[in-house]
């Protein structure tokens, strides 16, 4: 018998978010889980598992119900066929429940996803299959923010089957400091993420284009909507006051954390939660966001961070204005951000809400079980 928790995850061996994210609860608590990462259920005999958290809903049908299990969501996939909950073409997100109907529309007229007859119904199958898997077993959902836990209650998982969990993030491994009078007086901002419509760097860039030109913006980040992104820089004639650093990690991402006095989360699409504020609290920088999805949840507005409304120039410009105009609450909003993340964020204080989730889980299986 295996007693510690096992990480399932197809794919996640040659790395990416959920990789990152097993890889920090391994050496956060490395006496609780099998370093192995299980990438089929084909060959494991569950009956000699204590518990698997599975990160692919690909691999829920594979359960057998011999072991207890929990299930986080990194994303909308299984409750929204095109993964998205966002309409590129109107550049609003989607509040519909997934339905035939609704869906279908949404990606035919919408823009949400594939246009393509067999993809649309391929993906709607798969989503009904896998929610419908999680109720039919009984184990437990992890949703990374009470936004992401509305959604699947919504589609109709019983609300006492879904939990939710915020993120966490591991401590930056260089010293980070609060926000200095030098630093603010070079008055530059961060933007990093990829380079897609709806991370709304396209937004920020009118912004960019309303605010005093002192303001330089450092963007950090890749993407297949970076011709485009060029083109409208050079359309607002903002080349001069745009750095573009690529995809960046190590030294130069922090160093960029580090020359910025305020950290920009323009997300038009409704993230599930949003680690940019976290990486923004733990290096002392005011966060300011749009508020969608699940990005609400972890700010305090006017205390650890500023929201705005989604694609509202005039109101991400003023937020900015506001930092920019004021060193000492600049440096209040990032020395506030870094307190909640040391009470809230930490991967640490993550990992021990887990495990109180995985005694449970295991305790309701055996309950069930002795009772047969």
């Amino acid at each position: 018998m295996n007693s510690k928790v096992q990480h399932c995850a197809t794919g996640a061996s040659s790395g990416g978010g959920i990789k990152s994210y097993v890889d920090g609860l391994l050496a956060s608590c490395p006496d609780m889980y099998d370093r192995e990462l299980i990438t089929s259920l084909a060959n494991i005999n569950q009956s000699q598992c204590t518990l698997l958290h599975i990160h692919d809903a690909g691999l829920l049908e594979s359960l057998t119900n011999q072991c207890s299990a929990v299930y986080t969501l990194h994303n909308h996939n299984i409750y929204c066929p095109s993964g998205s909950k966002y309409f590129p073409t109107s550049e609003t997100v989607c509040d519909r429940k997934m339905s035939v109907l609704g869906c279908t529309w949404g990606h035919l007229v919408d823009g949400c996803g594939s246009r393509r007859p067999q993809k649309i119904v391929a993906n709607l199958k798969r989503a009904y299959s896998e929610i419908e898997t999680i109720r039919r077993l009984g184990i437990t959902a992890i949703a990374n923010s009470d936004y992401v836990r509305s959604q699947l209650i919504a589609n109709g998982l019983p609300a006492s089957q879904v939990v939710t969990l915020r993120c966490g993030i591991v401590n930056p491994q260089t010293n980070h400091v609060p926000l200095e009078r030098a630093v603010h007086d070079r008055q530059r901002i961060f933007f990093a993420g990829r380079i897609v419509p709806e991370k709304g760097l396209d937004w920020l860039l009118r912004v960019m284009s309303k605010l005093d030109k002192r303001i330089q913006l450092d963007i950090a980040g890749e993407g297949w909507a970076m011709p485009q992104v060029c083109q409208l820089v050079e359309d607002l004639q903002l080349s001069d006051r745009i750095t573009w650093h690529g995809w960046c990690q190590g030294d130069k991402l922090e160093s960029l954390y580090r020359q910025c006095f305020a950290v920009i989360f323009p997300s038009v699409w409704p993230e599930p939660a949003g680690l940019v504020t976290l990486e923004a609290y733990a290096r002392f920088r005011p966060v300011i966001a749009s508020a969608a999805g699940g990005i609400p949840e972890h700010i305090q507005d006017g205390k650890t961070g500023i929201l705005v409304a989604p694609n509202n120039v005039q109101q991400l410009a003023a937020a900015i204005t506001d930092l920019a105009n004021d060193f000492d609450k600049a440096r209040a909003i990032g020395i506030s951000g870094n307190t909640l993340f040391h009470e809230e964020f930490t991967l640490a204080i993550h990992a021990q809400r887990l495990r109180q989730i995985y005694d449970l889980a295991i305790a309701q299986f055996h309950q069930k079980n002795s009772s047969k």
